[in-house]
């Protein structure tokens, strides 16, 4: 079976989405389907073997078509310059293309598709993946937010399309008034254009779908999972990762709570309880975190802690891999809706157990894997108390390290996310020439 993925590239930085799209593409192929990896917007950052296309629907023409009618008319040769992957990793550097408080009236036009300002950039694409040969079998977007380009693609190609589920609730709450309101809407009309859905958790799903709508018999669940072969080698035992650090690993903004963990670290600084204590921030940073990380650091120093934390900006997949064997737990202490967190498997994959709120999809991957505990949501002390006993506790957080690193062997690897997902692409393949 052939695949067409299509997923939003960030152009010059990691996200969890793009590196779950980029997995599933890798295991898909494994396991002996063809995949083409299609970056919209943006190029892909990417970890791992999967080949990417050239970029369709380019971040600088959607854009110019947003604010010009006019921008739709312009000659292809300067709309091909424009869709350049160097010049798109240059431009998402030196502006926010990820602030959904100013992306308002852009995402409602892209929900509206044939309807909206990027018509003729959706055309092109459609006409590109006409042009494909071989061509897919079935259609994936990478979330709803692409919705708007289903019906096009769908009777176009005349293949099944799914849709993954994964982060657009809080990014559309976040969009101003009126416009969140409006971007649900268009999305719920957009669900008949959608064969299948593919939520990553089943919280996220249950939200989804009452949010939208969904008919249930076009609801899957499908856990993300990770590459073992990152993390076959064993990893040193808690006691040996000395001294005991805190970790995070995650986009380093208050929407992902590191600010919140900070806070919990200078408590436990002030408590004393467990000797020589580090925190270890890593995770991507884009220019906007950079007011906030400032921030951090003047508080830290003014607590007289900031030697014992160490920041770690847009680390590589080697210095990640590296960092996660010197934790000895991890925190990341989202207040939104986190649809999943795969940060989490990373953590457990390489021996770490987790402190998480207890909200969102944050239990339900804790119960499938034992690997760690909860802690009230948005309190910074509830989260330095349950961090406080795990670190003093030192035979019960192995225990919780072993067992989560386990589950996510046995439980979490990347050839059973690509094989369920392969599943729901034959059973709609089937039904529809039946």
């Amino acid at each position: 079976m052939r695949f067409m993925l299509l997923t939003p590239g960030t152009g010059h930085f990691y996200c969890g989405s793009c590196l779950r799209d980029n997995t599933l593409g890798n295991a898909l192929r494994e396991i002996g389907h063809e995949v083409d990896m299609v970056p919209l917007y943006l190029p892909h950052v990417l970890e791992g073997s999967t080949s990417a296309g050239p970029v369709q629907m380019g971040g600088i023409n959607m854009y110019l078509q947003q604010k010009s009618r006019l921008a739709g008319k312009l000659p292809r040769f300067v709309t091909r310059l424009l869709d350049r992957p160097g010049l798109l990793r240059w431009v998402s550097r030196r502006r926010s293309l990820t602030d959904a408080k100013l992306l308002g009236a852009m995402t409602l036009s892209m929900l509206s598709g044939e309807s909206g300002h990027q018509r003729v950039e959706l055309d092109k694409l459609v006409a590109w993946a006409n042009s494909v040969s071989p061509g897919p079998d079935v259609i994936v977007l990478s979330n709803m937010l692409l919705s708007g380009i289903a019906r096009g693609l769908g009777d176009a190609l005349q293949v099944p399309v799914i849709s993954t589920m994964q982060g657009e609730s809080p990014f559309l709450d976040a969009l101003p008034t009126p416009f969140s309101e409006q971007a649900w809407a268009e999305l719920r009309r957009r669900v008949v254009d959608i064969d299948a859905f593919v939520a990553v958790s089943s919280w996220y799903g249950d939200l989804m779908q009452k949010q939208l709508a969904v008919p249930s018999e076009k609801m899957h669940v499908i856990y993300n999972g990770l590459d073992p072969a990152d993390f076959t080698a064993t990893p040193p035992l808690l006691a040996q990762r000395q001294p005991a650090t805190i970790g995070y690993l995650a986009r380093l903004c208050s929407d992902k709570g590191v600010d919140l963990l900070v806070d919990a670290f200078i408590r436990l600084k002030a408590r004393d309880t467990v000797p020589g204590l580090r925190l270890c921030l890593a995770g991507v940073q884009l220019a906007e975190d950079i007011a906030l990380m400032n921030e951090l650091r003047a508080r830290l120093q003014e607590q007289g802690v900031a030697d014992d934390v160490e920041v770690h900006a847009n680390v590589s997949r080697e210095e990640k891999l590296t960092l996660l064997h010197k934790f000895s737990v991890l925190s990341v202490p989202a207040t939104y809706a986190e649809s999943f967190g795969l940060y989490l498997l990373e953590a457990m994959g390489a021996g770490v157990p987790v402190v998480q709120p207890d909200h969102a999809a944050f239990p339900e991957i804790l119960e499938a894997t034992g690997g760690g505990d909860l802690c009230a949501p948005n309190d910074a002390s509830a989260l330095a108390e349950s961090l406080e006993r795990l670190l003093l506790d030192g035979e019960r957080a192995q225990r919780l390290a072993d067992v989560g690193r386990q589950a996510v062997l046995v439980r979490f690897p990347a050839e059973r996310m690509a094989r369920e997902f392969a599943d729901v692409g034959i059973m709609l393949t089937r039904s529809q020439r039946s």
